[in-house]
């Protein structure tokens, strides 16, 4: 996963549409309303969570590595990495979540890194 916090997931910007998106991936193999209220198109290798009105809020995917500008972080030391340089980074429902990074992930459950919309923290921070 190569993360520009907030503004992109490796070719994904957060601007995107759901249209957009199914148009280049094409039909997902599942979509609909989760159990938080967002829409979902799961390609199964990659999850995007849209609010009703649109709006890019979530993409997860399996990432091995996170690539931070230019540092590459794999997935068994992105736990260590968030804590030591995000001190505002704190855990909620057992993921750890990176207002720094605009990230979350559940450590106990390699690959799986979910990208954050900037307006989604303090959703994070009222679970």
């Amino acid at each position: 996963m190569k993360l520009q916090p907030y503004l992109q997931v490796d070719d994904t910007p957060f601007s995107v549409s759901s249209a957009h998106i199914e148009r280049g991936r094409g039909k997902p193999w599942r979509s609909g309303r989760n159990g938080v209220g967002l829409n979902e198109l799961d390609y199964g290798d990659v999850v995007y969570r849209f609010q009703d009105c649109g709006r890019l809020e979530e993409v997860t995917l399996q990432a091995r590595v996170v690539t931070l500008g230019n540092v590459a972080v794999p997935f068994e030391a992105l736990a260590g990495f968030i804590r030591a340089q995000d001190p505002e980074a704190f855990a909620r429902a057992g993921f750890l979540v990176s207002p720094a990074f605009g990230l979350a992930f559940d450590p106990a459950e390699p690959f799986w890194v979910t990208a954050l919309a900037r307006h989604c923290i303090p959703e994070w921070k009222a679970l």
